[in-house]
């Protein structure tokens, strides 16, 4: 089984701590930056599975890191845990390119719910819909839902 890893960019010790360790109980691996610039390089080199990405903190809030992910083309998941809660600011997370926004403070299993939401979608994305395998016969005619040919004739 693969593990997963997670990037935690959160400046406030007292909710890396809780995060870090509920998430390892959880058999997710976690990276931790403690700043935007810092966070933004690590989601840069690193092949995360998720990026938890706070709005709040400093030297390049989440808002500014989300968008310089988004804009060089990467796709890993985001999820803002942040003390933010208006709608205009869950939109604003959500428009900058955030997958899911979460609210502190919020559940541990509520965080872990939605974890694991976004990577069943991403699973999902990475294997492709479930193929039918369906194959209809209309006299000596096969038609065939995956293929990408012209019909053909039944044997």
């Amino acid at each position: 089984m693969n593990i997963i890893s997670i990037l935690l960019i959160e400046d406030e010790p007292d909710v890396v701590d809780f995060v870090k360790k509920g998430l390892g109980e959880e058999s997710f691996e976690v990276s931790v930056a403690l700043n935007g610039v810092d966070g933004l390089e690590m989601a840069i080199n690193n092949p995360y599975d998720i990026v938890l990405l706070d709005i709040m903190i400093p030297e390049k809030n989440g808002i500014e890191v989300c968008k310089e992910i988004r804009g060089r083309g990467i796709q890993t998941p985001i999820l803002f845990l942040t003390a933010l809660n208006t709608p205009d600011n869950i939109a604003l997370g959500l428009n900058s390119g955030a997958d899911d926004y979460l609210v502190k403070p919020f559940k541990f299993n509520e965080l872990i719910a939605r974890i694991r939401a976004i990577l069943r979608r991403l699973n999902v994305e990475k294997i492709g819909a479930v193929k039918s395998k369906t194959k209809y016969f209309i006299s000596n005619l096969v038609l065939d839902d995956d293929a990408k040919h012209q019909p053909t004739k039944k044997s």
